[in-house]
């Protein structure tokens, strides 16, 4: 699926949005459960999509599954360490290596259609899924079974933070949650304000390559788009609402960015790339280098990559950034 092992990771938490679309979790309609861990009878009409997760469940209003967390949601793992909760998480899927001392839990396998047999062995009182169609069937099984589960997908920087108030109540610390997106939020506050300052003619007109054969590039409904837009470009490809949509090099040649956003290896690869080097901003090499460990996921780390970005796209600036 990825093109080389050493890249997997990276790929893997930057093409969620788009694996997610393509396995039909953006066009299904939240249906609300009735197992046991769920809706009780007859209150499945008293929920609303907010009160539920992304999967229909209802959302935690306490903390009383917190005591062992299986987190197979990279961004959830992320954001309960930085919580300072991550003594609750048993099991994490084997995509989940941020922060450094996620790596000392158990791993239980992939995050798309995880092992339920291997998860439960962890003996989970929660388990946190990433919400694709192809988590459907493990959430069920995780629920017949008597677990409670949270299904949550974050292509936006809204949903983030959706999701650190959601955990913050889960695991009961919703003032170290409110201080994890408070610290996101202000960051970025700060990055937009530099950048809203510039002329318009100082905002660069970019693409952002997230796979080359067939190619895509970040679309408007990505966390990535609206990255750009913080540290001061202009995506060429903003008004398409896909987070990753498939496009043709042609199209990206007629849209004319000015620079290409890609990491230092993967600018390599575009060079020698005989199909991509028809776009001009490659074959004169203009890029803007941006570093997959810090913009690849839309987590804790939100804050840092606009910086990073905005450091690339207006060096001027840089005494001025965060």
């Amino acid at each position: 699926m990825f093109p080389h092992p050493r890249y997997r990771r990276r790929a893997y938490c930057r093409l969620l949005p788009f694996l997610g679309g393509v396995l039909g979790a953006c066009t299904e309609s939240p249906s609300v459960r009735t197992d046991s861990t769920s809706v009780p009878p007859g209150a499945a009409r008293a929920l609303t999509p907010a009160d539920t997760d992304d999967f229909g469940a209802p959302l935690p209003i306490d903390a009383r599954y917190a005591t062992r967390v299986v987190s197979l949601n990279p961004t959830a793992t992320e954001a309960i360490f930085a919580m300072g909760a991550g003594a609750t998480v048993v099991g994490r899927s084997r995509w989940d290596e941020f922060p450094a001392e996620a790596r000392a839990v158990p791993a239980v396998g992939d995050g798309i259609r995880p092992a339920v047999e291997t998860v439960l062995a962890q003996r989970p009182s929660l388990v946190i899924l990433y919400a694709t169609a192809e988590n459907r069937a493990a959430a069920e099984q995780l629920a017949r079974a008597g677990v409670r589960t949270l299904a949550v997908r974050v292509d936006r920087i809204a949903q983030f933070h959706a999701l650190v108030r959601t955990l913050g109540v889960a695991l009961g610390v919703e003032q170290r949650a409110r201080a994890v997106s408070d610290s996101i939020r202000g960051t970025l506050d700060r990055v937009q304000r530099l950048t809203a300052a510039l002329p318009a003619a100082a905002r660069p007109r970019v693409v952002w390559p997230v796979w080359t054969t067939p190619p895509m590039v970040v679309g408007g409904g990505s966390y990535l788009d609206e990255l750009l837009t913080i540290a001061g470009a202009d995506n060429v490809f903003h008004d398409v609402a896909l987070p990753s949509p498939s496009v043709s090099i042609e199209e990206i040649v007629r849209r004319a960015p000015r620079f290409v956003v890609t990491s230092a290896r993967q600018s390599a690869a575009l060079r020698a790339n005989a199909t991509w080097r028809v776009l001009p901003a490659i074959s004169r090499q203009q890029f803007v280098i941006e570093d997959p460990a810090i913009t690849g996921r839309p987590s804790v780390v939100l804050g840092m990559a606009a910086t990073q970005l905005a450091r690339a796209l207006h060096p001027t600036l840089a005494d001025s950034l965060p």
